[in-house]
């Protein structure tokens, strides 16, 4: 299933928007006019559960060590590209929507994105978003939510 299918069955408003193709959360937040704290970019984590799609701003970075504490896992660590490619395999590598459910997996989310009204993310390409309420990106996403983010 599909990010839009998903939002469209669950009944949750969006917006679709194109943009020039992005690489990083942080560009795409620039060609989206959006602060990149309002950015859920995600991060692919690996451990002896599976894996998990962390949702984070785009301005910040994944703190592994605060998530093997969440998970209580001490083997977490990133997804490599390959190991991507295998499970996101409809989406281009690096545009998964932060949406764990899509894919089977566990989503956790960086508790600072509560402090923003609505997020945006990549919908599986690199020049396609989406923008959704967050309360509605949690109503679907079910994430656990915790302080998995560091700065600077």
């Amino acid at each position: 299933m599909n990010l839009a299918t998903l939002l469209e069955q669950r009944g949750i408003p969006f917006e679709r928007t194109n943009h020039p193709a992005t690489y990083t959360a942080q560009r795409m937040a620039a060609e989206e006019h959006v602060s990149g704290y309002s950015v859920a970019k995600p991060v692919v984590v690996k451990g002896q559960a599976g894996f998990a799609m962390c949702a984070l701003p785009a301005c910040a970075r994944l703190d592994v060590q605060t998530l093997r504490s969440v998970l209580k896992d001490d083997s977490v660590r990133l997804a490599t590209e390959d190991e991507m490619a295998e499970v996101f395999s409809d989406c281009e590598l690096g545009a998964e929507p932060p949406i764990g459910e899509l894919f089977g997996i566990e989503t956790i989310m960086d508790d600072s994105l509560r402090d923003e009204d609505y997020l945006v993310f990549q919908a599986g390409s690199h020049t396609e978003a989406v923008k959704l309420r967050r309360e509605d990106y949690e109503e679907v996403a079910h994430p656990r939510v915790a302080s998995i983010a560091c700065y600077g």
